[in-house]
């Protein structure tokens, strides 16, 4: 057991790696640019702990406040959201346009009222939706929250990166299996890793499973060049214990920042990567 936590602790490890050796180097939107490779996949076993990078600090108190932001279906930092990720995204008034959380709560559906002739629109509710499923048609192959809206992306700060998740449930196990088509694994990825682990984490408490894999599928995983040597002094640092996550007993919407708490959690010191916008 030991030996599989080293394993599932050095993963991220290994794709930085991968990256630094079989990467192309390429342009990219903020002309920073970028060592990539297309198509990876990396796999978290929460039974031994919570994936939070040790390597480097990793704010968890952030992560947790962008989920549970997200999952109020908020589109403006000034809704509670109370950390400075999506500060450099947003318009003067906060606003950020129908990003992640709006597409899990909130997605917009247009249907024709036969008796009026006219069309209506009301809202799809996904998040819900899926732990319904969960709990009701755990079988189903069609438990998935889709953030990527086609329709909506031009009103959108910035478009999903992480676009659609899956649930898988099997023998009380929950699974849940991220696609993201465009990963900063120097900065984005480690809250990426958190976050959704954290999100199956509540998910199976609600639904009286166990939270077991975190399955992260990457499309475009890149590197900013600016930021080769931050994860260069990264590689040298030997993985450490993985923490623990433990989450109040309460219905999974009414959950707030105080019902979670972090154990044990000793990363190396932070290391200072800038952000590309």
């Amino acid at each position: 057991m030991v030996q599989y936590i080293f394993y599932i602790m050095k993963s991220y490890l290994d794709l930085i790696q991968h990256i630094l050796e079989f990467g192309e180097d390429r342009t990219d939107r903020t002309g920073t640019g970028t060592r990539s490779v297309f198509g990876y996949q990396l796999r978290h076993d929460l039974r031994t702990g919570f994936p939070l990078l040790t390597t480097k600090k990793v704010y968890f108190s952030s992560v947790l406040k962008e989920l549970l932001w997200f999952i109020k279906g908020s589109t403006n930092i000034n809704d509670g959201l109370d950390c400075k990720i999506w500060d450099a995204w947003a318009k003067e008034d906060g606003e950020l346009g129908p990003i992640y959380g709006y597409q899990w709560r909130k997605w917009e559906q247009f249907r024709l009222d036969p008796e009026t002739g006219q069309y209506q629109k009301n809202y799809i509710d996904q998040l819900a939706e899926a732990i319904d499923m969960i709990k009701h048609k755990p079988d189903s192959r069609r438990i998935i929250v889709n953030a990527w809206n086609v329709a909506e992306i031009d009103r959108m700060a910035l478009p999903p990166c992480h676009t659609f998740f899956q649930f898988y449930v099997c023998n009380g196990h929950l699974d849940l299996q991220l696609y993201q088509r465009s990963a900063d694994v120097a900065v984005g990825v480690p809250f990426n890793i958190a976050s959704y682990a954290l999100l199956l984490m509540m998910v199976a408490q609600e639904c009286d499973l166990v939270p077991r894999y975190f399955v992260h599928t990457f499309g475009d995983a890149h590197l900013y060049l600016n930021h080769l040597d931050g994860v260069a002094e990264q590689l040298k640092r030997e993985p450490r214990k993985l923490p623990e996550v433990r989450i109040a007993k309460k219905p999974f919407f009414e959950l707030e920042f105080g019902d979670f708490e972090l154990v044990g959690y000793e990363p190396a010191e932070f290391i200072r990567f800038s952000i590309a916008v």
